[in-house]
């Protein structure tokens, strides 16, 4: 999943970017208002985490923008602001959560992993297909209970196919969804993290789960022709 991460603290900014990564997610930071404003306007995130209080432009101004170009994607506020009144007015201006610091890393991981549930409609941490099962807390993917080793890449592709488990996705929304702006590799990076994980999640197995749709993209179903 992809994530937007506005936090003017460098050092909060890079331990958080670095612990998201390590976690699978591509993110991309930024530390005021304004550049958080137009990474939105140039990409399309799974979730935004947003300090309240920045330079150019606070939090506040970052959602309104956001809401008024009718997105609706998932916003978690990051704050040292912890009074009820400033909880009630980040929820109530269109935050879907509100995690003041300091914080618990772990805590900001689920809460994150909770609204990505929202935000896909699923209701655990375990999205499966047929026998493919993955644990999005624990990191872990089986398929007939054969645990599989997935990169940091692969799980992530994989994860994101899941989320969209039935519909066919083309290769730029894949690719804008799991590499950030940071990415520097080929034209065929999609393709190439395809093929890794058809060897692993359908490799050596009768029924597969990852299809190509001749023109349009690839599709995780259960049932090859729906």
């Amino acid at each position: 999943m992809r994530v937007l991460l506005a936090e003017d603290e460098e050092d909060l900014n890079r331990i958080i970017t670095k612990k998201l990564v390590s976690q699978g997610y591509s993110v991309d930071s930024c530390h005021d208002g304004e550049e958080a404003i137009e990474s939105l306007s140039l990409a399309d995130y799974d979730a935004v985490i947003l300090d309240i209080m920045m330079p150019r432009a606070d939090g506040f101004a970052v959602l309104r923008h956001l809401r008024r170009a009718g997105q609706m994607t998932p916003v978690l506020f990051l704050t040292a602001r912890d009074s009820v009144a400033d909880r009630v007015k980040g929820l109530d201006s269109g935050a879907n959560d509100y995690l003041v610091k300091p914080f618990s890393f772990e805590e900001l991981l689920a809460r994150l992993r909770a609204l990505l549930r929202t935000s896909f409609g699923v209701a655990s941490n375990i999205l499966s297909a047929a026998d493919l099962t993955m644990d999005t807390a624990a990191h872990v993917v089986k398929r007939a209970e054969e645990e599989i080793s997935l990169s940091a890449k692969e799980y992530e592709l994989l994860e994101y196919l899941l989320h969209n488990k039935g519909i066919v996705l083309s290769r730029e929304k894949i690719e804008d969804h799991i590499w950030n702006f940071d990415y520097e590799g080929g034209t065929n990076v999609v393709d190439v993290y395809i093929s890794y994980l058809r060897k692993k999640i359908d490799g050596g197995r009768d029924k597969k789960l990852i299809h190509t749709v001749r023109g349009k993209g690839y599709v995780l179903r259960e049932v090859e022709n729906e």
